[in-house]
C-alpha cells in the first residue's frame, strides 16, 4: 500500500518532469522568441482566451501581450510565476508539483517572498539541444494547470517547425 501511495503523491510531478524534458529546440534567439510569442498570441485570440504572454530569453524580456479580458492582475501572476521557475531551472507547475510530492508548502516553506514567487502552472523553460536552458515562456489568465497546459501545447507545436 505504501509504494501505491508514493507513485499517487509524485504522479503529478512525474508528469510535468516528463513534460519538461519532452521538448528541445534546436536554437532559440530572439526572432524565434517573437515567432513563438505571436503563434502563442494568435491561438488565445482564435479561441477568446483572456492571457497575458511572455518569453523571456536570458533575463531579458523578448516578448509580452496582454489580450482582451487579461487583467494587471495576470502580468503580476506572470512574473511571480517567471520567478518560481527561474529560481529552481523548471516549469513553474514543476516547482509546485515538487513541493505537494514533497509534503510541503510553498508559500511558508519557499522561504521566498510571495510577492516575488509564486508556484503554480504556466512558465516552463526554453531548452535547447546541447545547451540547456535559454529562457522561459509562460501565460497567465486560465487556471494554473490550463496555462501549463496551453504553453506546452503552443512550444510542442512551435518545436514541430522550428
Amino acid at each position: 500500500m505504501a509504494r501505491v501511495l508514493d507513485r499517487m503523491s509524485t504522479a503529478g510531478l512525474d508528469a510535468v518532469t516528463a513534460d519538461e524534458q519532452a521538448v528541445r529546440l534546436r536554437r532559440f534567439d530572439y526572432d524565434d522568441a517573437w515567432a513563438l510569442g505571436c503563434r502563442m498570441r494568435e491561438a488565445a485570440a482564435v479561441h477568446g482566451l483572456p492571457l497575458v504572454i511572455g518569453i523571456v530569453h536570458g533575463d531579458q524580456r523578448a516578448f509580452h501581450a496582454a489580450l482582451p479580458g487579461s487583467y494587471p492582475e495576470n502580468d503580476h501572476w506572470l512574473t511571480r510565476k517567471f520567478g518560481s521557475a527561474k529560481r529552481y531551472g523548471r516549469s513553474s507547475m514543476g516547482v509546485l508539483e515538487f513541493f505537494v510530492a514533497t509534503g510541503r508548502d510553498f508559500d511558508t516553506q519557499s522561504h521566498l517572498p510571495t510577492e516575488q514567487f509564486a508556484a503554480a502552472g504556466g512558465v516552463v523553460p526554453i531548452i535547447v539541444t546541447g545547451v540547456g536552458i535559454v529562457g522561459y515562456v509562460g501565460v497567465s489568465g486560465l487556471p494554473h494547470r490550463d496555462d501549463h497546459a496551453f504553453v506546452m501545447e503552443q512550444l510542442r507545436a512551435f518545436a514541430a517547425v522550428a
